[in-house]
C-alpha cells in the first residue's frame, strides 16, 4: 500500500471518528450545589442514565428553572410544588415558564413545621392557641419557596405569618439554625435533617424538637393545598429513632422530588430516560440512598405542569398511572 493510499485511509478514519463524536449528544443535567439534595440526586440519575447508553453529564447550577425552560439544560430537579409555580408564573415566579415539563417524581420529600418540645405545640390548634406569643423564621432570602411550605402549614390551621412575630433569615438551614439557636420558635425541617438533628441536640434542656401535627381533615388538607397544591399531609407513627417523632406521632408534608425536562428535548431521549430511572431503583439508591423511598408506580401524580410526551409513552406502556 502507498503512503498515499494508507494517509488517506487514515483520513477517512478520523473523519468518521469525528462524524461519530458530532453525532453523539451530551445530555446535560442541572443538579445544585455540591452536597445538595439536586447534586446527590443528578449524579445517581446520571449513573444510570449512563448505564443505560444516554450520555449524560451534570451540571452545578443554582436557580436552573429558567435554563430547563429556555432549552440551555436538558433536565434538572426540583419540589412539585415549585415546578408548578414556574410553569405557571405563580408563587415565587413572577412570570411563567411554559416550556417546563414533568419527567417523573424521584421519590417524596417529608416536611414540616417545629418547635421546641417545652412549648406543648403538639398540634396547629395548639399553635393557633399560642401564635402572638411566638416567633417564626421568615423571608427566607436565598430558598424563597419555603414560606410557601410554612404558609401552607399556617393555612391548615387558619393562620398566617401576620399572626406571628416574623424573624427573617436567609435560606432553609439558616432558619434550621435559628431554632437550635432559640431565635425562633418555629421553622421549618425537614425528616432525619442533619441540621434538624444538631438544633435538638442544642435543646435538649427544653426536650429537643417536636413536629406540630397539621389538621388532616377534609377542611385542613384544602386549607394547605392553596399553597402546596402538588403536597400532600402524611400520617406518621410515634419513633424513638425520628427526630420530631420520639414524643408522640404527627401529621407532616410530603411534597414530590421532581425530574423535569422542557417541551422540546427529543421525545425518544426522555423515554429512555424515564424507563432508565423507573427499571433501576436499586443502582439509583446504591449511589444516593434517598432513592430507596422512590416507587416507580408513584411517578406521575396529578400537576400543573404537563407531562413531557417521551414521559408518558413510558408510563402507559409500563402501565403507570397518571394523575390528571
Amino acid at each position: 500500500m502507498s503512503i498515499i493510499t494508507r494517509t488517506l485511509g487514515a483520513g477517512a478514519a478520523a473523519l468518521a471518528l469525528t462524524a461519530g463524536a458530532a453525532v453523539a449528544q451530551v445530555v446535560t443535567i442541572a443538579t445544585g450545589a455540591q452536597g445538595s439534595l439536586a447534586y446527590n440526586s443528578g449524579q445517581a440519575v446520571a449513573k444510570v442514565a449512563n448505564d443505560a447508553g444516554i450520555t449524560a453529564r451534570t451540571q452545578p447550577l443554582v436557580g436552573y428553572l429558567p435554563l430547563v425552560n429556555s432549552g440551555e439544560v436538558d433536565f434538572g430537579f426540583s419540589n412539585g410544588v415549585e415546578v408548578a409555580y414556574a410553569y405557571e408564573g405563580t408563587g415565587n415566579y413572577d412570570r411563567a415558564h411554559p416550556n417546563i415539563r414533568m419527567v417523573g417524581v424521584m421519590f417524596p420529600l417529608t416536611t414540616s413545621i417545629m418547635a421546641p418540645c417545652d412549648l406543648g405545640l403538639e398540634t396547629v390548634a395548639d399553635l393557633k392557641e399560642q401564635a402572638g406569643d411566638l416567633r417564626i423564621a421568615s423571608e427566607y432570602t436565598s430558598s424563597t419557596i419555603i414560606p410557601f411550605y410554612i404558609r401552607g402549614g399556617l393555612a391548615n390551621a387558619g393562620l398566617t405569618y401576620d399572626d406571628f412575630q416574623k424573624v427573617p433569615v436567609a435560606s432553609f438551614v439558616a432558619g434550621i439554625n435559628a431554632l437550635g439557636d432559640e431565635l425562633v420558635d418555629v421553622a421549618l425541617v425537614s425528616l432525619n435533617s442533619g441540621a434538624g438533628q444538631q438544633a435538638a441536640v442544642k435543646l435538649q434542656d427544653r426536650g429537643g424538637l417536636c413536629y406540630i401535627s397539621l389538621d388532616d381533615s377534609e377542611e385542613g388538607e384544602a386549607a394547605f393545598k392553596e399553597f402546596l397544591p402538588a403536597g400532600n399531609i402524611v400520617s406518621l407513627g410515634q419513633n424513638d429513632d425520628i427526630n420530631g417523632l420520639q414524643n408522640y406521632g404527627a401529621n407532616l408534608m410530603q411534597i414530590p422530588w421532581i425530574l423535569m425536562s422542557n417541551g422540546d428535548v427529543d421525545e425518544q431521549l426522555v423515554y429512555d430516560m424515564t424507563k432508565a430511572i423507573a427499571e433501576n431503583k436499586e443502582a439509583l439508591a446504591a449511589s444516593f440512598g434517598a432513592f430507596n423511598r422512590a416507587n416507580a408506580q408513584d411517578m406521575a401524580p396529578a400537576n400543573a405542569t404537563p407531562y413531557h410526551p417521551g414521559a408518558l409513552r413510558y408510563y402507559e406502556e409500563a402501565g403507570i398511572p397518571v394523575g390528571e
